[in-house]
């Protein structure tokens, strides 16, 4: 595919022509493997002739850039700004269904979806970038409809298909921005944020849950169940 030309534009609070931003989830290597083997059995098994989604380039994305709207810092600067309000704990991301999704550009996406957990989650993170892009001028539409997904292959003839695969997971520690160049299927992390790590639960005390114990000795002295009235 023929490179488009990347505007140099002087503005820095415009988009450069040619260029774009989103917020996204990146997989670890084990589960871009895991992700490449569904993507290809579903090649070979439907038989279909398209472009599988370099490995390195397995993504989930979670939140687009804004609107300009009274933007006043520039864009990068601003994304990077809104980035770094963001406060969210890790989480686990399932992906256990594969679906094709309605044609873009001529091409149908095979992608790999959520379950339902994490779309809640990961609907509260995109929530949670939205906002605080908002408040540095950049304005997020349709914030609410949201299908986490990773997109394993593109093709020109796939067949509408929908069925249940067995779950990959990894663990979320981190989300980062990401620059995408169009029509060069490339893309560049911009930045990255880490997640806070879930609580880990208390130790108990065996010593002193022993302690708030009652003495046996005056369990002995309490009257039987039968002597009571």
């Amino acid at each position: 595919m023929e490179a488009a030309l990347i505007s140099t534009s002087t503005n820095p609070f415009e988009l450069a022509a040619g260029i774009n931003y989103f917020f996204a989830l990146l997989p670890d290597e084990q589960t871009r493997r895991a992700i490449a083997g569904v993507g290809e059995r579903f090649r070979k098994s439907h038989r279909v002739d398209g472009v599988p989604v370099g490995i390195e380039d397995l993504h989930l994305t979670l939140c687009p850039m804004g609107r300009p709207e009274r933007l006043r810092r520039p864009l990068e600067e601003a994304l990077l700004a809104a980035a770094g309000e963001v406060r969210a704990q890790e989480f686990t991301v399932t992906l256990d269904a594969a679906m094709r999704f309605s044609a873009r550009e001529g091409r149908f996406p095979f992608v790999l979806c959520a379950d339902g957990l994490t779309t809640a989650v990961a609907l509260e993170l995109r929530k949670a970038i939205a906002a605080a892009q908002s408040r540095v001028g950049l304005q997020v539409s349709g914030v609410s409809s949201f299908l986490p997904h990773v997109a394993v292959l593109h093709g020109h003839a796939v067949d509408a298909v929908e069925e249940s695969v067995a779950a990959i997971q990894w663990q979320v520690s981190e989300f980062v921005l990401i620059r995408s160049f169009f029509g060069q299927s490339r893309y560049e992390v911009v930045g990255r944020w880490p997640l806070a790590a879930a609580a880990a639960p208390e130790p108990s005390n065996l010593l002193a849950e022993l302690a708030s114990l009652p003495d046996l000795a005056d369990l002995a002295e309490l009257p039987a169940w039968s002597d009571v009235e």
